[in-house]
């Protein structure tokens, strides 16, 4: 990677266009260079925010939606 630090201040300066942030950044060895924590007012904001910089070319992106426990607690109550 060419600059990684620039890099990531570029991607997440234009998270804020899409009203997301991006404050945790943890650079990885194996299939992927990067991941980070993408905080959005919702899911629509940050799916087209991915998307964006996915349609870039320069990046593929891959989005892991995650839960706080109340949330998943509210989910599994739903099953029954």
């Amino acid at each position: 990677m060419k600059d990684p630090a620039k890099r990531a201040a570029a991607v997440r300066a234009l998270a804020g266009k899409f009203g997301a942030s991006m404050n945790q950044r943890y650079w990885t060895s194996g299939p992927y260079d990067l991941m980070a924590v993408i905080e959005a007012e919702d899911e629509e904001s940050a799916n087209a925010f991915s998307l964006r910089i996915g349609a870039a070319g320069k990046v593929r992106a891959a989005m892991v939606r995650a839960f706080l426990k109340d949330q998943m607690h509210a989910l599994l109550r739903k099953m029954v």
